[in-house]
């Protein structure tokens, strides 16, 4: 977790404005704030914009996240005249499934109308996915969360490929980069295929083949570079102190 948080934090760039979540994203974006990207821009979806995290809140909604912000508004304003309008640089997503094309299913598992299991929906990942600049996907690395396609197609990634967003009506943006317990994919130029960019340390090209549900391009694969130990006392002491995300051993 640890390791896939400060990846996620060297992601958010200075002075860009990043929309983020409970857990993870929120721990990525308050460390990026504290090292590299003292000037991003801090949105949550329960209407704290630009504020300037000393806690770790516990959810959007948590009132340390209004911290310092510049506006405090609501749902409806942060997604109508902030992420609608073309502002958000960076958006981060999850979900059950994500395919080879960085799809995302957050629906159902199985056929929709008799799902094997039935799943929270959209929310507002959709509106993130199609209207941020960009976008960082963060997901246990399962065989079974990475099928070659999607059961249910409740974000879209590349859809089908390349000029698939294009097709569907969908401005610019797409997935960027996804972020597992094993590594760090990204997605080819050209045909918009998910190939694994770098492992974890300790991790190999094969334990991410054998645990990704379609074929991936290994060949391109580094490692990813170690967090720092600056990156590590901030996380530890001032980001998540009480291990409410990072779980203390």
């Amino acid at each position: 977790m640890e390791l896939m948080t400060v990846i996620a934090a060297r992601e958010i760039h200075d002075k860009e404005i990043a929309f983020v979540g409970t857990g993870l994203p929120m721990l990525a974006a308050m460390l990026a704030q504290l090292t590299h990207a003292p000037d991003c821009v801090i949105v949550f979806e329960a209407g704290a914009i630009d504020c300037r995290l000393s806690q770790l809140p516990m959810s959007v909604g948590d009132s340390r996240a209004a911290r310092k912000a510049s506006t405090l508004t609501g749902l409806f304003d942060v997604f109508s005249t902030v992420l609608q309008r073309g502002y958000i640089d960076v958006g981060f997503l999850s979900g059950a499934q994500v395919d080879v094309y960085g799809n995302i299913n957050s629906t159902c598992l199985g056929d929709y109308q008799k799902p094997k299991v039935r799943l929270p929906g959209s929310g507002g990942a959709c509106d993130i996915a199609c209207l941020s600049k960009r976008t960082i996907v963060i997901a246990r690395h399962e065989r079974r969360r990475f099928p070659e396609r999607c059961d249910y197609l409740t974000s879209p990634g590349w859809i089908d490929g390349p000029g698939g967003r294009e097709s569907a009506g969908i401005q610019g943006g797409g997935p960027e980069v996804v972020i597992t317990d094993l590594g760090v994919m990204r997605f080819d130029d050209q045909t918009k295929r998910m190939y694994l960019s770098a492992c974890h340390p300790g991790v190999t090209r094969e334990m991410v083949k054998e645990n990704t549900g379609f074929d991936i391009d290994v060949s391109r694969a580094g490692e990813a570079p170690a967090p720092t130990e600056e990156e590590l006392l901030i996380l530890r002491d001032r980001v998540d102190p009480e291990g409410i995300f990072l779980k203390k051993e």
